[in-house]
């Protein structure tokens, strides 16, 4: 099980493996419609877990619907400590539109159908996708704090969101994950870092490995040289070495990216390492 190599943390009471697996990339492209091979998807799902990857982080709009169906086709019954985290927020009226919708008629349907998806009678973790400017966000996120008290979620989370908003949801309820675009060339949200750690909140970063621009960056490569590992190891390792809340999400629908990826929970970063890929 090399992801366990990372170590663990925990969502609420739940413990993970520090090495999660993003299931957005099983849908089809675009992450829109059905993948052109289901079977092969449901055989990385499984391999995922095989691999250590016992926390799978996915949403209502990847498809839309399609990798929580695929998630529960390959690996429902569940298996002893597999923890799934689910989203909701977002509607993809078209192939390239994510629209935010968190108001509350809409997230209670969110909820119950993520359920029956998922084929649970509670959800692990759920996550307010994203802010709706249209909402107040007291109101989308205490119609989860809601769902929670009647037993349909377990732990809450946020996603896309300031330290304000953060500190808006925790006044509602406890919030056990953040998950915000973060990467070895994207740390607009270090603050935001920074209020997880303090709290002791997990901090998921969505995008793990960024654009292709930073693996093909000079600090990267020359480290994944002397290291002998891939450019998409060296940032995954980044990720891992910046934060002890941080739970990344790497995903793939190929399965060779998928063991390259698991293979990073071992690598190990020198202070030197760690400095230089500070400059990319």
């Amino acid at each position: 099980m090399p992801a366990a190599a990372a170590g663990t943390l925990q969502l609420g009471d739940l413990t993970v493996n520090r090495m999660a697996f993003g299931a957005m990339r099983i849908a089809g492209p675009d992450i829109w419609g059905d993948p052109k091979d289901r079977p092969a998807m449901r055989r990385l799902l499984v391999r995922a877990f095989e691999l250590g990857h016992n926390f799978i982080d996915t949403a209502d709009s990847y498809g839309p619907d399609v990798s929580e169906i695929l998630i529960a086709e390959a690996l429902h019954p569940y298996p002893t400590g597999l923890v799934i985290g689910t989203k909701g927020g977002l509607v993809r009226p078209s192939r390239h539109r994510w629209d935010e919708n968190a108001r509350p008629e809409h997230l209670r349907r969110a909820i119950d159908g993520s359920l029956k998806r998922l084929r649970l009678e509670r959800i692990d973790l759920y996550q307010l996708h994203s802010p709706d400017p249209k909402v107040p966000y007291a109101e989308s996120f205490g119609t989860l704090a809601e769902a929670q008290r009647a037993g349909k979620i377990r732990h809450l989370g946020v996603s896309n969101v300031t330290v304000k908003q953060l500190n808006e949801a925790r006044r509602i309820a406890p919030v056990v994950s953040v998950q915000n675009e973060y990467n070895i060339a994207h740390r607009d949200d270090d603050d935001v870092l920074a209020a997880c750690e303090k709290a002791g909140i997990a901090f998921i970063p969505w995008f793990p490995l960024g654009a292709g621009r930073a693996l093909r960056s000079a600090p990267v490569k020359k480290i994944a040289a002397k290291l002998g590992a891939t450019p998409a190891q060296v940032a995954i390792a980044w990720l891992l070495a910046r934060s002890p809340v941080m739970l990344p999400i790497p995903g793939t629908g190929s399965l060779a990216h998928l063991e390259e990826n698991a293979a990073a929970a071992a690598l190990t970063l020198s202070a030197e390492d760690f400095a230089l890929l500070d400059k990319v």
